[in-house]
Parts: C-alpha cells; sequence; structure tokens
C-alpha cells in the first residue's frame, strides 16, 4: 500500500508549492527551479499546459499534502512512445520514501494510463540524490551527454537513465502498482 498518490497540478496548489519551493532552496540548489511565488507557480503550470506537460502532485495519503512534483513531458508518440521525466521532493518531506513511491506511480501512469513505451530521465551527475532515486525505482544509466541541457545560462553534463514498459513491470519497489488517483 502506498502513503502517497498522485494528482494532477492545479491552480490551487499555488501556495503550498510555492512555500515548499521557498523551504527548498538549498535542497534543489541549481539541479530543479520550483516557482517561489503563487504567480511563478501559476506562470509554471500555464508554461507545462502550453508544452503539453503532465504535471503531477505527489500527495501524502492521509494528510493530503503535497511532498513532491513529478512531470512527464517531450511526450512523443509514433514508433518512440516515450517521455521525459522531471521530479522533485521538497525540505519538509526528505528521507521518507515518499518521492520513491511517488515516481513508481508517475511510472505506472505513463505506462499504462499514457500507453508510453519508454521512459527517460536526464540527471546532472552532482545530483547523487536523484541518481539513487533513479536507480532505486528501475531506471538503467545508459550514458553521459557533455554540455546536454542549459540551466541558468550554463550548458550543463547530464547522465541519461530509461526504463521501459517491459521493465517496469514487477520491479520492487514499485510492485504492486496502484493506479494514480487522477
Amino acid at each position: 500500500m502506498y502513503r502517497v498518490v498522485l494528482r494532477r497540478l492545479r491552480s490551487a496548489d499555488a501556495a503550498e508549492v510555492a512555500r515548499l519551493a521557498r523551504l527548498s532552496i538549498t535542497l534543489h540548489g541549481s539541479w530543479v527551479y520550483m516557482p517561489r511565488t503563487a504567480p511563478a507557480y501559476l506562470d509554471y503550470l500555464a508554461r507545462l499546459d502550453e508544452e503539453g506537460t503532465i504535471g503531477l502532485a505527489v500527495r501524502h495519503a492521509e494528510e493530503d499534502t503535497i511532498v513532491g512534483l513529478v512531470t512527464i513531458s517531450g511526450i512523443t508518440r509514433g514508433g518512440y512512445e516515450r517521455a521525459i521525466l522531471g521530479y522533485a521532493g521538497f525540505a519538509p518531506t526528505t528521507g521518507h520514501g515518499y518521492l520513491t513511491e511517488g515516481l513508481c506511480l508517475a511510472l505506472h501512469y505513463g505506462f499504462t494510463r499514457l500507453g508510453l513505451h519508454r521512459l527517460e530521465a536526464d540527471i546532472q551527475p552532482e545530483n547523487t540524490r536523484s541518481l539513487r532515486l533513479a536507480a532505486r525505482v528501475g531506471l538503467r544509466r545508459e550514458g553521459f551527454s557533455p554540455a546536454f541541457i542549459m540551466i541558468d545560462g550554463v550548458w550543463r553534463d547530464h547522465e541519461r537513465w530509461a526504463i521501459t514498459a517491459e521493465e517496469a513491470r514487477g520491479l520492487a519497489p514499485c510492485a504492486p502498482w496502484q493506479l494514480p488517483d487522477t
């Protein structure tokens, strides 16, 4: 039984996400930018919609509070059926496994509800927590891409991690999967 559920991000989450982002500035470092004000969050949400990105809140099932975010972006259909995962936890709830569970549910959502064949994550090599999380949920390291993604005006190196639907079936700690509440 999972301790978290997934729900689509919505405008009503603005104040909570902004507060958590401010509390997590040190945790996020240069790896991820989270909107730190309610108006910035609403702009972020609009950009997700424009880009065709699915933004998911990882919520604590009992307390109904946000413990992390997962995005599924760059969805490519046809011969690829793939997308890119982005994810971030928040400082007040790190170290409890909530984002691990949320990412497992997001894998399930991507492979079942969206019908994707492959999910990928691009992670900066210095972001050891994110690398460990990717490995923990079953993603495998596929390679290294120098100067791959521009972040804060700098082209940054990234490791490429991925998993296919076939690889994901039955992987601990992601089994048994429960359908996300989205």
